[in-house]
């Protein structure tokens, strides 16, 4: 026995003596599967594999042979690999005798890896006759250094549970031999200085095949669990645990410790598994992984007079704006902003709980910056251009109809906090060439402006209204809320009749509160124009034969937009006029209607009396 935990023999062949007088009975272990590997390289001489073949034979002559008992198949390997036949092949042990006695070498290289990986893949399958839950053995007798890699694949045949024994002869490699074989070594590794002495080897093989549970006859060591197999034993662990190099102790698996979950917070290891746990001030989820912070808010018993803010390990209380928090934490007190802050109204502001608002007085109304007064809003208004795109309207004179937009910018206050514009094509689909909140100069819209390209096609003026009234006046788009009495302005510039329908539409842009401007050139049909413009007709509805003459309409459209303070660019008339009278006589009653005070019309008119 060497000192390296190995055998090599040079003694006298006692095996082969105890055959030749039946010193050994039969091998009675019970069912195993073995399969000899057995080297035919170019080293290997005539002589020396005859050697080997009676080495095979020998051995089969010690063994339970039978198909529910000892199966045997071989296979020798060179450069190439080639199995000379199965585990199911013979159920006979004169079958396998006559087998083995008519092999005939390969004489070629030492691919032992190659040979491996055949044994695990194809020699150890139930194609091949393995069978399920008997113990699987290979041995595999070489004379040299393997010309390939033998550590990796013997381990994974070691890994399938394949015991292997290593049978070294001559010029064979210890380092690649204990490299093949499974531990531990000092059972499973043998060197023999000739094929002569190989079969020394026979004899420790018996005692291992046909030998006792070392298991329970041995003081095997093992930690956990001792496991038998012919002739051997290994030692597992029980579940969590894993097998140390020694072979014998075991180590918990520590799963936190590697990193192998998916705690949220806290990870609580066992001996191959975990559980998981949440830091102080979080609660476990029932995925039993992931943490929330506990919403001590919900327990109710908070006390909290307006808002209560859970925190890590408890809470606190808040006030709604406009309130401030007494001392006792929970009660909330009205503060009147109006007093209290630089609220920058121009006539008078009103406090409201956690905010405030500015009113201007009668006749004058509140400006876009929601502070100053004025005695017109109007100039700030968020206003869409739907304009016609189709193909009917020709290149040359959709440039004018874009100059023409730039013109109605020019009369208008733009800016973020003033007047919005967004422009929209239509031809026989809708498109948005830029949204209300896009620009916010004048400058930057007319360059937009310019840049549209003509669409062409078809005039469906309907689906372009509903696209003004459903996606362009939307506050995602950039109009403001309809509370704070933005004016909503719509205009319309078509050169024909619609292809669709427009009545459902012009009539729900108008009961939406959008003041609808409509501007015909051309063949557009009076009537459609009439139908799209707010009342009155004549201050929202105009229309032209020429292209050339829409200029004309921009300069009227800006006397709309503010007409209280556009009187000095209206030609003064005789008040004593009849049309004047009448013209008086409409705007005072309309101004009963909408202003709702006498008093603001006797004043209005001793002011035109004086004049």
């Amino acid at each position: 026995h060497r000192s390296d935990g190995c055998w090599k023999c040079s003694s006298v062949p006692l095996w082969r003596y105890s055959i030749k007088n039946q010193l050994f009975p039969k091998c009675k272990s019970g069912p195993v599967d073995l399969v000899f590997l057995i080297d035919s390289s170019r080293s290997v001489r005539p002589h020396e594999f005859e050697t080997m073949r009676k080495f095979m034979i020998d051995i089969l002559n010690t063994l339970d042979i039978g198909l529910n008992a000892t199966r045997v198949g071989v296979v020798q390997y060179s450069s190439q690999v080639r199995s000379e036949f199965t585990l199911k092949a013979h159920a006979k042990l004169e079958n396998m005798v006559k087998g083995i006695n008519q092999i005939i070498p390969l004489a070629q290289g030492t691919m032992t890896g190659l040979a491996i990986k055949y044994v695990m893949n194809e020699a150890f399958t139930a194609e091949a006759g393995d069978r399920p839950k008997v113990p699987n053995v290979a041995v595999i007798v070489t004379d040299g250094r393997p010309q390939d890699r033998v550590a990796e694949v013997a381990a994974e045949a070691r890994e399938k549970g394949i015991e292997i024994y290593a049978v070294g002869v001559a010029r064979a490699d210890m380092t690649s031999l204990r490299a093949m074989a499974s531990p531990p070594f000092e059972d499973h590794v043998f060197l023999v200085e000739s094929f002569d002495l190989i079969h020394q080897f026979g004899l420790q093989f018996q005692d291992k095949l046909c030998g006792v549970d070392l298991c329970l006859e041995s003081d095997h060591s093992c930690e956990h669990i001792c496991e038998s197999s012919p002739g051997s034993y290994h030692c597992l662990c029980l579940p969590g645990y894993t097998l140390n190099d020694d072979g014998k102790t075991c180590a918990a698996i520590d799963l936190c410790a590697e990193g192998k979950h998916d705690c949220e917070q806290i990870c609580i290891s066992s001996p191959g598994s975990f559980t998981c746990d949440c830091s102080k001030g979080y609660k476990l989820h029932d995925d039993k992984k992931t943490c929330s912070m506990i919403d001590y808010c919900s327990f109710g018993n908070h006390s909290c007079d307006h808002e209560c803010v859970s925190v890590l390990n408890g809470y606190h209380c808040r006030c709604n704006e406009g309130y401030r928090l007494l001392d006792d934490g929970k009660t909330c007190q009205d503060m009147d902003l109006c007093n209290t802050v630089e609220h920058g109204c121009e006539h008078e502001c009103v406090s409201t709980p956690g905010s405030y608002y500015c009113i201007c007085p009668e006749g004058q109304l509140l400006q876009e910056d929601g502070k100053s007064c004025g005695t017109c809003k109007s100039a700030n208004i968020d206003l869409v251009l739907l304009i016609d795109g189709s193909k009917s309207v020709r290149p040359q004179n959709f440039e004018l109809v874009k100059k023409f937009v730039n013109q109605v910018v020019d009369s208008l206050d733009v800016s973020a906090h003033g007047t919005r514009v967004g422009l929209v094509q239509y031809s026989s689909r809708v498109r948005t060439e830029f949204p209300l909140n896009m620009y916010h100069t004048a400058d930057e819209i007319k360059a937009a402006v310019m840049k549209v390209e003509y669409m062409e096609k078809g005039t469906m003026t309907g689906l372009a209204l509903k696209h003004m009234l459903e996606n362009s006046f939307s506050e995602a788009e950039g109009a403001r809320p309809s509370g704070r009495n933005i004016p909503r302005v719509g205009l319309v510039f078509t050169d024909g009749r619609s292809q669709d329908d427009i009545t459902e539409y012009a009539k729900k842009a108008k009961e939406a509160g959008i003041t609808m401007y409509a501007v015909g050139v051309g063949k557009a049909v009076e009537d459609e124009l009439r139908e799209i413009a707010s009342e009155p007709l004549e201050k929202h509805f105009y229309y032209t034969t020429d292209f050339t003459a829409i200029s004309t309409i921009a300069e009227n459209l800006k006397l709309n937009v503010c007409p209280e303070e556009s009187q000095g660019e209206i030609e003064v008339k005789d008040p004593c006029a009849c049309e004047s009278l009448v013209e008086f006589q409409q705007a005072t009653m309309s101004s009963l209607e909408t202003r709702g005070g006498l008093v603001y019309e006797t004043r209005r008119l001793c002011s035109l009396i004086t004049f």
